[in-house]
């Protein structure tokens, strides 16, 4: 039974670099966002290391067991009757290539496989996919001044709305929730979900019941960084029909993240070729 969701924004693409809206264009992280993923997938892996335990107790022929004149052989109960066997964790990622690279700097770590859901998609962002705000504002300023009020100007480029990304995120979870559930039975599990800054922000909201366009609602995620989501499937000792959702961590970042410039990289990873990156500015 999933009772925690994590939800991780993928790494920086050149698009991110540049303010592109990339919605559902396919465009692989550069070399920062390689970096950022591979440092959240580091951090995410020494966290949840209990997950690898749990998958080599559950296919014990993975575990390394040295040759025929070893002295002994590698107990595979110590796998097995670890605490850490007793829970699960499953990877679904966007099929987008960004999102799949960022989800396997996790996983690989961990053995683990990844699920690939076009559900998970990012927003799409239309006839607007591609272009930097600048340009949105000088080809409409009005749906521009829309879309930046929340009041859906930008819906009549083929943008899609919050609502409509929010509800298509939230139905996701839920029906990959009731599959696992199903398949897992009582068995404590972890979901991670790796996927899109605007999905993410909009499926959590919807999942909490939160005005998808509320300026006040949840802020904007960085990338790499992660929200986690306890899972209820009970209240007062009562089943419910469909789980509620509590948010216990939003738009987190790994510890380095602290002390490096996160959104630029290492001075050693920047060439000549390289701007900075600078913050969105509206």
């Amino acid at each position: 039974m999933i009772d925690e969701v994590m939800m991780l924004r993928h790494g920086r693409t050149q698009y991110n670099l540049e303010h592109r809206l990339q919605g559902q264009i396919d465009v692989p992280l550069d070399i920062v966002g390689q970096w950022q993923a591979d440092q959240t997938g580091y951090a995410l892996a020494s966290h949840y290391y209990w997950a690898k335990v749990s998958r080599l107790a559950a296919d014990p022929e993975a575990i390394a067991q040295p040759g025929a004149g070893a002295a002994e052989r590698s107990d595979i109960r110590q796998w097995q009757e670890a605490p850490a066997a007793a829970r699960r964790m499953v990877v679904y990622s966007s099929d987008l290539f960004r999102a799949q690279q960022t989800a396997h700097a996790f996983a690989d770590l961990m053995g683990l496989d990844v699920t690939l859901d076009p559900r998970l998609r990012e927003r799409s962002f239309g006839r607007w996919e591609g272009l930097t705000r600048a340009e949105i504002k000088a080809q409409d300023a009005e749906a521009y001044a829309s879309w930046k009020r929340h009041t859906g100007g930008e819906t009549r480029y083929g943008v899609e709305s919050r609502a409509q990304v929010g509800e298509r995120g939230a139905r996701a979870v839920r029906d990959i929730i009731a599959a696992m559930d199903a398949a897992s039975g009582d068995t404590p599990t972890t979901l991670m979900i790796v996927g899109h800054g605007s999905w993410i922000t909009a499926t959590i909201g919807t999942l909490l019941g939160l005005d998808p366009d509320g300026m006040n609602a949840l802020g904007g995620m960085r990338n790499a960084c992660w929200c986690r989501l306890k899972v209820r499937h009970t209240v007062n000792g009562r089943t419910i029909a469909e789980p509620l959702f509590e948010l216990e961590e939003y738009n987190k970042a790994p510890a380095i993240a602290d002390n490096a410039d996160w959104e630029n990289g290492p001075a050693d990873l920047r060439g000549p070729h390289t701007p900075d990156w600078q913050p969105i500015v509206w």
